[in-house]
């Protein structure tokens, strides 16, 4: 495990929104999505552009590209050691404001009750 850990958030219905965008994408964009996350877990707030990039309201966006289409996915941080990964998609031009909006009401549920909207690989 890295310095920081990296967790999934989990919706009130068990989901895990970044599991199922994952498992929509091809092995290649996958992949690439996946090194960008071991590198979260292995630096934390560290990570910089080009790998990841502020937002706002205290949500990043850890990039990835792959044969010209842009990956992202949105992240906060929970305390200095966890990082909650809330979901990703495919960016246009820039990331939509409803899906940063998306991660900050993903935040704040989070902050109320972290048990019940973490995601751990091993669960």
């Amino acid at each position: 495990m890295g310095a920081t850990e990296v967790v999934f958030y989990r919706e009130d219905d068990g989901s895990v929104p970044l599991l199922n965008w994952l498992e929509d994408l091809n092995e290649k964009a996958r992949e690439k999505c996946l090194v960008r996350l071991a590198r979260l877990e292995e630096l934390g707030h560290e990570l910089r552009r080009p790998e990841a990039d502020y937002l706002r309201d205290e949500i990043y966006e850890l990039r990835a590209a792959c044969q010209g289409v842009q990956y992202r996915m949105l992240y906060f941080f929970s305390g200095k050691a966890v990082v909650v990964v809330s979901h990703g998609l495919k960016k246009e031009t820039k990331v939509p404001p409803r899906e940063i909006d998306h991660a900050v009401a993903r935040k704040k549920k989070y902050a109320a009750d972290p048990a019940a909207h973490t995601f751990r690989g091993e669960d």
